[in-house]
């Protein structure tokens, strides 16, 4: 059974810095594409970052430059560094995996991200 699972959400200021991580179980991220997701109140849920097996990552125009995506292969967890944030990054943040058929397979129950102005 795939779980993933969410954590490193928090309140923050602008501008401030926090790191998500997201721990997987039944599934081998290495070998998966790995997205973040997000969604805030009242929007659709948008892409946020992704990261290939290979290693190549890709990041939506409203993070570029503030957001890392990471995975740590021994530890099994993938990661978003997030800087200099900003109060529209406010949003509950999901991990997924499992890329099939133009959408991913598994999602973590997400982590809620509040940025104060």
């Amino acid at each position: 059974q795939v779980q993933l699972v969410e954590s490193g959400g928090g309140l923050v200021q602008a501008g401030g810095s926090l790191t998500l991580s997201c721990a997987a179980s039944g599934i081998n991220l290495s070998s998966h594409r790995m997205a973040w997701y997000r969604q805030a109140p009242g929007n659709q849920r948008e892409f946020v970052a992704s990261i290939m097996p290979g290693g190549n990552k890709f990041y939506s125009d409203s993070i570029q430059g503030r957001f890392t995506i990471a995975r740590d292969n021994v530890k099994n967890t993938g990661y978003l560094h997030m800087s200099s944030l900003k109060p529209e990054d406010t949003a509950v943040y999901f991990c997924a995996t499992g890329y099939s058929r133009l959408n991913y397979t598994y999602w973590g129950q997400g982590t809620r991200v509040t940025v104060s102005s």
